[in-house]
Parts: C-alpha cells; structure tokens; sequence
C-alpha cells in the first residue's frame, strides 16, 4: 500500500508582540546613517529576525509602535536586523511624533495594512511653497517608507533643508501601505500661509469722467425738437428758453456702439488722484514749479 501525506493544516499566522527600548538612530554604533533618517524604517536586532520567521509572518514586514504612557501610535517597516539585543533604532521624526526619550520602552507587533489610494499632507511652514516641483520631491522621499499612518508629522530633506509635513488622511484606512502602490497625492495650505491680496478694481462711481459726457451727440431725425405755444395765445413760461436741449443717449457699460463710424477712436481716461506722503491731494501739483537758483554767485 502507498501512503500520502497532505499538509491539511498549513501553518497559521501568528502574532509578533517584543517591547523593546529605543534609541534615535544617531545612537547607533558604527557610521552616521542618514538613509534612516529620511526614511520610515527601524533597525531590529538580529534575534528579532530569527523569531519572525518562525512565526510564518506576513511580508512585507510592518509593525506597529506603540508608547503606552501616552498612548501614541504609528506604524513603519524595518531596514536592517542589526541593532544590539534588546533595543530598537528609530529616526528622530518618529520618536518625536510618540514623545519618547532615549532609552523608553516601547510596544511592537507585526501588522498587516491596505495598500494606500490616498494621502493629503499639510506642510508645517510656508517655506515649502519654494519648491519647484514640491510633488516630484515627496514622491522621491516616500520611497524610503513603507507605510504611513494618519496624524504623524514625518520630514523631508531638500537641498540641505529639513522640511516637515503632516499626513492629514490616508485612504482607505488610517495606516496604509505604500510599497509598489499607485497612490494620489493632495497638498492643504501650509500653516500660517496668507492668500495675497487683489487690489480691487475702481467702481465706475469713481471715475473723474462720467463716460455719458463723451457719447457723440444725437443726429437725423429727432422727435419733438420744436417748440410748443399755447391755444389761448399768450406766451410760454418757459419762453426764454426756447430751444430744448435734447439728451444725449444713455451710457451702458459692456454694449458695443452699432453706430460707430470708422475713423473715430475714442478714449475714456481717468485722471489719477496723487498724494504726498501726509496723504494730501496733489492733483494740481506741477513739476519743477520753483524758483531756479545758480550755483555761481552773481551780483
């Protein structure tokens, strides 16, 4: 007889739950590492490594930070199993967003996230509107994260400066994914950033000529244009003044003159107001006005 044997029960996923104690990466024995400080990724020790793949985890590898005195929550991936035992690297933007100090405890568990769709970040200085192309940059950077969760205030080097953004939200979860991911990106306004402002534009009140003035005078036929005498023959009141003046037609801003003829140009100009720096009006002031004097004396 053949005997077959079938894994009917694969092994199962299980939990990653170490408290360690941390230390900012600039702690770290050996050679300055600014790849991990402009990145979201931890350095583990080497035991850490050993006991998670035992575990039949889920890759990529994301974990979960937690400071249980305040409470404070975010997630990253690892870069490197090579940390002393027992303790944990992390970059300086992280350990500020949790309030911890060298040397504190702090809680982590492998997790499983949703790739991201999302994100909207809110630059924490007006300063960030000098980049050229500010999208080009942040894509740039995210490629040293591997997840981001909402809340979390992370930094972003360019040209020697240090630029710091909130993640104001991420879809679809709070904490998100970002390996391989095709993900849209939307910038709020910087905190303190002021609109600039538009100079209002002069009401047509304003104007020193009323544009009415220079419409061309009435021509052709005019209906009753002659003057009116009474049935009982005596004179008019109004005698004296015997020829009506006809009104010009009324200026309407924005319709096109139909009865423009060519060779006419005509130009409505408004006279500038100017004021000294006592905020007098100087409409009537006239340039080189004063007496002239000679250098050289003359008798």
């Amino acid at each position: 007889m053949f005997q077959f044997s079938f894994n009917m029960y694969p092994d199962i996923p299980r939990s990653f739950s170490v408290t360690y104690q941390c230390y900012s990466v600039a702690m770290l024995p050996g050679n300055e590492r600014q790849d991990v400080e402009r990145g979201g990724k931890i350095i583990m020790p080497p035991s850490a490594l050993e006991q998670l793949t035992r575990l039949n985890i889920n890759y990529p590898m994301l974990f979960k930070l937690a400071n249980k005195k305040t409470g404070r929550v975010t997630h990253c991936g690892v870069l490197e199993f090579v940390a002393d035992e027992g303790k944990v690297y992390l970059p300086l933007w992280m350990m500020h967003n949790m309030t911890l100090e060298e040397g504190d405890l702090v809680q982590m568990e492998n997790v499983s996230l949703p790739v991201g769709t999302f994100s909207k970040f809110q630059p924490l200085s007006p300063d960030f509107l000098d980049i050229t192309n500010p999208k080009a940059v942040l894509e740039n950077c995210l490629r040293s994260f591997a997840c981001l969760t909402t809340g979390d205030v992370i930094a972003v080097k360019y040209n020697q400066k240090v630029y710091e953004l909130c993640v104001l939200e991420t879809k679809p979860g709070n904490a998100i994914s970002i390996i391989e991911c095709d993900m849209n990106v939307e910038f709020a306004a910087p905190v303190g950033y002021k609109e600039p402002e538009v100079e209002k534009k002069v009401e047509d009140e304003e104007m020193a000529i009323d544009p009415a003035e220079l419409m061309p005078e009435p021509s052709g036929f005019i209906a009753f244009k002659g003057t009116g005498n009474r049935l009982d023959g005596k004179k008019r009141k109004d005698s004296a003044s015997a020829d009506t003046s006809v009104a010009k037609p009324v200026y309407i801003r924005g319709i096109p003159d139909y009865d423009y003829e060519l060779g006419t140009i005509k130009f409505i100009r408004r006279a500038v107001k100017q004021k000294n720096n006592d905020g007098e009006d100087t409409s009537d002031f006239k340039a080189f006005s004063g007496a002239g004097f000679s250098l050289r004396g003359r008798n």
